[in-house]
């Protein structure tokens, strides 16, 4: 009994094997890969502010358009938009990789059967990805939402909604999950089209890749909160030196 057995090859009685699956597989590759250069992004743009208020500030002015604004100040609809655009693409990722997804307490069990006989390191990967993506369902979108309607950022304003908003409780749950469900994802994408035939090399990467991101995470995750500590409320918005 392999994986395979628990669903149809699409998810969808029925369908499996027509046309819609193939290109169903490759939405949903093409949507992960681009997910996942988001989040490698992402968490790299944020990390700046390890560097220093000025070194966010001055990444946030670059992201939102600084450069063609008379103020020099970005414009926070940038960010809006942006969200809404990301929102869509994981909106169209969840809804062809659900295809996928034991719908059934019998399916789940048969799959933790097989995993428990079989000592497969992708199945493993592939239910640690179903797991993430679970959790991602739930999480993700809170994000995005609070990105579109709050898109105000910068060292003082995210400190501000990371402490004082109590939103670490959300990017620490969100932050491992999303990792571990990105790299694992386009480890999956590399080895079905066929990128790479080395699998042990690549797990080992994707391995390396999970803790270095998490760790950046992590450490941005605590400046913010030691920022926000320190600030009072209300709180303003922060102006460089010489501002």
């Amino acid at each position: 009994m392999t994986v395979r057995t628990l669903l149809p090859a699409s998810g969808i009685p029925g369908i499996g094997g027509h046309p819609w699956s193939a290109k169903a597989d490759k939405i949903q590759s093409a949507t992960g890969i681009l997910l996942g250069c988001f989040l490698f992004a992402h968490l790299h743009f944020e990390s700046s502010i390890l560097l220093g208020k000025e070194a966010f500030y001055q990444v946030v002015q670059i992201l939102e358009g600084g450069m063609f604004s008379e103020t020099g100040h970005g414009f926070p609809i940038v960010t809006k938009i942006f969200s809404m655009f990301i929102l869509l693409v994981v909106i169209a990722h969840a809804a062809v990789a659900l295809r996928r997804f034991p719908a059934q307490i019998g399916q789940w069990r048969a799959l933790r059967r097989h995993m428990n006989v079989i000592k497969h390191k992708d199945s493993h990967a592939w239910f640690w990805q179903l797991v993430t993506g679970f959790i991602l369902f739930f999480l993700a979108p809170v994000h995005i939402f609070t990105m579109i309607t709050n898109p105000e950022i910068g060292p003082h304003l995210s400190a501000e909604r990371v402490y004082h908003a109590n939103a670490w409780l959300l990017y620490a749950l969100l932050l491992p999950a999303v990792v571990i469900h990105a790299m694992i994802g386009l480890y999956r994408v590399a080895v079905k089209w066929g990128i790479t035939a080395n699998r042990s090399g690549l797990r080992k990467l994707a391995k390396v890749m999970i803790i270095y991101l998490i760790t950046i995470g992590v450490l941005s995750l605590v400046s913010y909160v030691y920022i926000g500590s320190g600030l009072s409320l209300p709180v303003e918005a922060y102006v460089p030196t010489g501002h």
